[in-house]
């Protein structure tokens, strides 16, 4: 993913942080898990909140896309399937705002 210049957010759940250099940019980023031992700082809570502020945008929208549940029987192109997947999204916030 580094090498194609993308990166991509996990949740606690993600083990096996990328094995790039150390002063490379993290492919992925996840949050702090705290031990019984060893509680979070403060920090490392406030990181976790901002990473849970930008997952939960992504969480809602693909909840909004289960609803369409025509995107479970997409056996096509790709391309075909991303300009089906831009339309259902316009529909629905188009519906979102009335």
């Amino acid at each position: 993913m580094r090498a194609a210049g993308l990166g991509a957010i996990a949740d606690l759940g993600f083990i096996g942080l990328d094995d790039g250099p150390p002063d490379a940019d993290p492919a992925v980023i996840c949050g702090y898990k705290a031990a019984r031992n060893r509680p979070l700082t403060r920090g490392q809570k406030l990181s976790n909140k901002a990473l849970a502020a930008v997952r939960a945008l992504v969480e809602h929208g693909f909840a909004h896309l289960k609803n369409w549940r025509v995107l479970g029987k997409v056996r096509t192109d790709p391309r075909w399937a991303t300009a089906l997947v831009r339309a259902l999204l316009v529909l629905t916030n188009r519906e979102v705002a009335r």
